[in-house]
C-alpha cells in the first residue's frame, strides 16, 4: 500500500472526526421512519446500519421461524450471500463472490480465522446456537477487527437473558426434530438461569442422519448430517461490572468424500473425517456505562482441527493425495472504550492475535510436520456521528503490525495503515444517499495453508512476499417510509496480494488482484401481521481482469441472484406461515467452456414453513418446514460445476426435504 493512496483518505478521516468532536453539542438528527439496527455501516439515528448499505441481518425472529439446519438455509433469504453445497464441513459462505476468509468473521467477538483448504471449510457454524447474524459487505469500520478485507460477519449466540421470560429466574428448553431425505434426527437441550449477580447458560446439540438425494433421486455420498456441539456461558455482575466466561465446542465427525465441495468421478468412496473447534473466551463489560466510560475487554483461545486419516493415492511412484492433519491454535484479545459525545460516539482500542499452524505432510512426503506462525497487534479509532443538518458520518483508522514466520523459520515483519469513511445525507424525510470507501492493510496472508500438506521440502516462501491490501467503494440510496424500506447499493471490492500456493513456481507468493463489482437491491413491506421482502444481487468477479472460474477458490463467480420471502401471521389459528423463493440466473461464457467447465444453469427453489403455538400451551412451538418444495435439481452458486478433463461433477443440493420439529420451554 502506498502513502499516496492512503494519506488522502486518512486526512479526510481525521478532519471529519475532528469536526465532529468539536460539534459534540449538536443533537442527533432523527430520520422519520428509519429502522434502527445494530451498528455496522450507514449512520441512521446516530448508529451504523448493516442493511442500509447492502449488508445482511438475520434476526433471532428469522432464525426461530426458519429453523435452519445449516448455513445454506440460514442465508436462503439473502441474494448477496451464496453458500457452497454438500455436508456441513464443506459449506463456506461467499459475500458478493468473496470467500469468508476475506471477511472478519467472529462468533461472539472471537475471530474465526481463515479457511484451511478450499475443498472443505474449517469452521462448523451450528445455527442451533445462534441468536442473530450480521454481514457487513464492503467498507468495514476500524473496530470490525483486523483483516476485514471485504467486510465482516458477526455471529451472536444465545444466552440466559435471551430465553428467560419476565419474572423467571431459571428455565430450560428441549428441541427435537425429524426430517426426510437424510435429514434424520436433530435434538438439543438447554438449561439457564439467574441468581443474584450470576447468570448461566448451557446447551448441547446433535444431529444424525443419512446421505441425501438431489431432485433426480441421485444420492450424494458423504453428505449425512453428523454435527455435535456445546455452548456454555457463566456471567457475574457486581457494582456495575460484568464478567463472562464462555466455552464453545463444535464437531463434525463422519465418513466423507475426499473433496467435499465436488462430486469427483461419481465415486461413492468415503473416508473418516473429523473437523472440530474449541473456544474459550473471557469478557469484561460495564453494566451501567457513562458517556466517558463504556469499556470492553476480552481474551480468547481457540483450536481448530482437521483430521483425515487412512487415505492415500500414488501416481508414478509419488503420492498425489493422502492423509491430512491440520491444526491451528489462536490466542488473542481486545481492549476498547466507547466515548459518547453530543453528536455521536468514538470507539478507540487495541487488539492482538497470535496463531500457530501445524500441517502434517501425508505419507512419506518430506519434510513431515510443518509449522507456521502469524502475529498481529493493532490500534484503532472509529467515530460515528449524526448532525442536525441531515449529514451522518462514520470514519476511522487503524494501525497494525503483522509478523509471519514460515515453515523454514523465515521471519517477515511489516506495518500498515487502514482507513475508512462512510457518509450519508438525508435530502428528504426518510431518503438518504450515501458513499463509503476503505483502504485496508491486511498484513501477511497465509491463504489456504492446508495446501502445504502436499508440498515437498523444496517449497518456500517467495523472497518478494508482501503484505496484502484491500480497497472498497460503495455508493447508493437508502429509503424508509412508514411500513416499507428500500436500498440500492453499488459496490466495488479489490483484494491485492493474497497468499497463493503456486505449485509451478514452488512457493507461497502473492496472487494477482481479485475484484468483485456490481449492484445489490433490497426492499421490504410490512402490514402488521405480515411482511414481504426481496433482494437482487449482480456481481462481476474477476482476477487480474479475467472472469474467475468456478474452482472453489478465494473468489467464485455468482452472476445474478435474487430472493423473495413472505411471512404471514394467522392469529385466529396461532399460526405463522411463510416461504422463500431463491433464484439464480444462467452463468455462461467462452471463458468457462474453453477451460473445460460447463455453464451454470438457472434455477428456482421454493422453501415453505409453518409455525404453530397451541393456545393452551404457550411454552410449546411446533415447526414444519419443506425445503426445495418443487424438488428442483440444482447446485448452489459458489459450488463447482462440471469439469470434463478431471471428471468433476457438481455437488447437488438436497431435493425435497420435509422436517417436523417440536420445541418446549420449561
Amino acid at each position: 500500500m502506498t502513502l499516496r493512496r492512503v494519506m488522502p483518505l486518512a486526512g479526510v478521516s481525521l478532519m471529519a472526526m475532528s469536526t465532529a468532536l468539536m460539534a459534540q453539542d449538536l443533537q442527533i438528527s432523527q430520520i422519520p421512519g428509519t429502522i434502527t439496527l445494530d451498528p455496522i455501516t450507514l449512520i441512521a439515528n446516530g448508529q451504523e446500519n448493516v442493511e442500509a448499505t447492502g449488508g445482511v441481518v438475520v434476526s433471532s425472529e428469522d432464525i426461530e421461524r426458519m429453523q435452519p439446519a445449516d448455513v445454506s438455509e440460514l442465508f436462503a433469504r439473502d441474494s448477496a450471500i451464496t453458500v457452497s453445497g454438500g455436508a456441513g464441513p464443506s459449506k463456506r459462505i461467499h459475500v458478493f463472490g468473496m470467500e469468508q476468509s476475506n471477511l472478519a468473521v467472529t462468533v461472539d467477538g472471537v475471530p474465526q480465522g481463515v479457511t484451511s483448504w478450499h475443498h472443505t471449510g474449517s469452521n462448523v457454524i451450528d445455527p442451533a446456537f445462534l441468536k442473530s447474524v450480521e454481514v457487513e459487505a464492503g467498507a468495514a469500520a476500524a473496530d470490525a477487527g483486523f483483516g476485514a478485507a471485504a467486510g465482516a460477519v458477526r455471529y451472536e449466540t444465545v444466552g440466559a437473558r435471551d430465553l428467560l421470560d419476565d419474572g423467571r429466574t431459571q428455565g430450560g428448553r428441549v428441541g427435537l426434530s425429524y426430517g426426510s431425505n437424510g435429514r434424520g434426527v436433530s435434538a438439543d437441550l438447554a438449561g439457564y438461569g439467574v441468581y443474584e449477580g450470576f447468570d448461566w447458560f448451557a446447551m448441547i446439540h446433535t444431529a444424525d442422519g443419512d446421505d441425501y438425494e438431489n431432485g433426480d433421486g441421485y444420492t450424494l455420498p458423504g453428505t449425512a448430517p453428523a454435527t455435535q456441539g456445546a455452548l456454555a456461558k457463566v456471567g457475574y455482575e457486581f457494582e456495575g461490572h460484568r464478567v463472562e466466561l464462555a466455552y464453545e465446542y463444535s464437531k463434525d465427525d463422519d465418513d466423507r468424500v475426499i473433496k467435499m465441495n465436488m462430486d469427483l468421478g461419481r465415486s461413492t468412496d468415503t473416508y473418516p473425517l473429523e473437523v472440530s473447534r474449541n473456544t474459550f473466551s473471557l469478557k469484561y463489560t460495564e453494566v451501567a456505562p457513562t458517556d466517558l466510560w463504556d469499556p470492553e475487554a476480552m481474551l480468547y483461545v481457540s483450536r481448530d482441527e482437521y483430521w483425515r486419516p487412512n487415505y492415500a493415492t500414488v501416481e508414478s511412484g509419488r503420492p498425489i493425495n493422502g492423509d491430512m492433519d491440520l491444526e491451528s491454535n489462536v490466542f488473542g484479545g481486545l481492549m476498547q472504550n466507547t466515548f459518547t459525545l453530543g453528536a455521536g460516539t468514538v470507539t478507540a482500542g487495541v487488539d492482538f492475535n497470535s496463531t500457530d499452524y501445524q500441517i502434517d505432510n501425508y505419507g512419506d512426503l518430506a519434510p513431515g510436520l510443518r509449522n507456521m506462525e502469524t502475529q498481529q497487534i493493532g490500534t484503532f479509532i472509529q467515530g460515528r456521528f449524526a448532525f442536525e443538518n441531515g449529514i451522518d458520518l462514520s470514519t476511522g483508522l487503524r494501525v497494525d503490525q503483522s509478523k509471519f514466520t514460515d515453515w523454514n523459520n523465515r521471519r517477515l515483519t511489516d506495518q500498515g495503515i487502514s482507513v475508512n469513511g462512510t457518509a450519508s445525507y438525508e435530502f428528504a424525510p426518510g431518503f438518504e444517499v450515501f458513499a463509503g470507501a476503505s483502504n485496508t492493510w491486511l498484513g501477511y496472508d497465509v491463504g489456504e495453508y492446508g495446501l502445504l500438506h502436499a508440498r515437498d521440502d523444496a517449497f518456500v516462501t517467495d523472497p518478494d512476499f508482501e503484505p496484502a491490501t484491500a480497497e472498497n467503494v460503495k455508493v447508493g440510496l437508502n429509503a424508509a417510509q412508514d411500513n416499507w424500506t428500500g436500498n440500492l447499493t453499488f459496490f466495488d471490492t479489490r483484494l491485492d496480494g493474497l497468499g497463493e500456493y503456486d505449485v509451478a513456481a514452488g512457493m507461497l507468493t502473492n496472487a494477482d488482484e481479485y475484484r468483485s463489482k456490481g449492484v445489490t437491491l433490497q426492499g421490504s413491506y410490512s402490514w402488521g401481521s405480515g411482511r414481504i421482502g426481496a433482494s437482487y444481487t449482480k456481481a462481476d468477479v474477476t482476477q487480474d481482469g479475467e472472469d474467475v472460474l468456478p474452482n472453489g477458490g478465494t473468489v467464485m463467480p455468482i452472476g445474478d441472484m435474487a430472493t423473495l420471502y413472505v411471512d404471514q401471521e394467522l392469529p385466529q389459528y396461532n399460526l405463522t406461515v411463510g416461504g422463500t423463493l431463491e433464484w439464480a440466473g444462467t452463468l455462461d461464457g467462452d471463458y468457462l467452456t474453453e477451460a473445460g467447465f460447463e455453464d451454470h444453469s438457472s434455477y428456482t427453489v421454493l422453501n415453505a414453513y409453518a409455525e404453530w403455538r397451541p393456545e393452551r400451551f404457550d411454552n410449546v412451538v411446533v415447526h414444519f418446514t419443506v425445503d426445495n418444495l418443487l424438488d428442483e435439481t440444482y447446485y448452489e452458486r459458489s459450488s463447482y460445476v462440471q469439469y470434463s478433463p478431471r471428471d468433476v461433477y457438481p455437488l447437488y443440493a438436497p431435493g425435497r426435504t420435509a422436517t417436523l420439529g417440536l420445541t418446549v420451554d420449561f
